[in-house]
């Protein structure tokens, strides 16, 4: 075996495979938070729509995506692999600043939150992300003003067993500009309107707050970026950035929906 591969088949090289798959999926939920706040805007979907449109259509973007879904599914099978080893030795777990700056509740409940966010992935991926791609989702045509931006009128179209060419902007002779799409909007509205669908959601980005309180210092601690000059930003960035704000701002949007439209 080279010394490349038993590197990354050791117990370390599992945790460094676990951290830099940890840290992209947090640059994406980054990203993909800024585009699910289109749903805040009184718009009928249509910013939202143009949003999930553009994300499974523009080719760097698809790119990145199977990258995400490789991200994922790394990051949960070394999670079991390094949890199982964990359970046969001595435990090795993510190593710490100082000892108050790891949460010992996280710490040892790292799979727990794990498995909880990985339950919600699937039913998350199932419900929206195949549905988008496979399912009979309607279509919705958009008309919006060139004067007056907030004033929308939508259009719902049928399924008719035939996927959206387009959901571009065109200028029409009336003073709007159309826009055609697969009515995503829609179903998350519905799906944000049952409680118990709201519930999960909460409970996972209460798993995912915690989750990344602890995840996201560790993967900097196991890459070695632990110098004491940056440590204050690191331990800012995963507690309150990725630890408070994000699943915060995830957490509203179900809440806004169910409660408030």
């Amino acid at each position: 075996m080279s010394k490349f591969a038993q590197t990354f088949s050791s117990s370390l090289g599992k945790k460094l495979i676990m951290s830099l798959t940890g840290l992209f999926l947090c640059t994406f939920l980054i990203v993909h938070l800024i585009g699910n706040l289109q749903l805040f805007k009184d718009d009928q979907g249509q910013a939202f729509n143009a949003y999930s449109y553009f994300m499974t259509h523009f080719p760097p973007i698809k790119v990145i995506s199977y990258l995400l879904y490789a991200s994922i599914i790394v990051h949960s099978v070394y999670a079991l692999v390094l949890t199982r080893n964990k359970n046969k030795a001595r435990p090795v777990g993510y190593a710490s600043y100082d000892g108050k700056a790891n949460s010992p509740w996280s710490s040892r409940n790292m799979g727990i939150l794990g498995t909880i966010i990985l339950v919600f992935l699937v039913v998350h991926m199932s419900n929206f992300w195949a549905r988008y791609h496979w399912g009979e989702l309607p279509t919705a045509r958009y008309e919006v003003s060139l004067t007056n931006p907030n004033d929308v009128k939508i259009t719902p179209i049928p399924f008719n067993g035939q996927e959206i060419a387009h959901a571009d902007y065109v200028d029409a002779p009336a003073g709007v500009q159309v826009l055609i799409a697969k009515d995503l909007y829609k179903i998350v509205y519905e799906s944000f309107k049952q409680w118990w669908y709201v519930l999960l959601y909460v409970i996972a980005m209460s798993a995912l707050s915690f989750h990344l309180i602890h995840g996201f210092r560790s993967a900097f601690q196991t890459l070695g970026w632990n110098n004491s000059k940056y440590v204050p930003a690191i331990r800012f960035l995963g507690e309150w950035v990725f630890g408070v704000l994000i699943p915060l701002g995830f957490a509203a949007m179900p809440l806004y929906i169910y409660f408030f439209k």
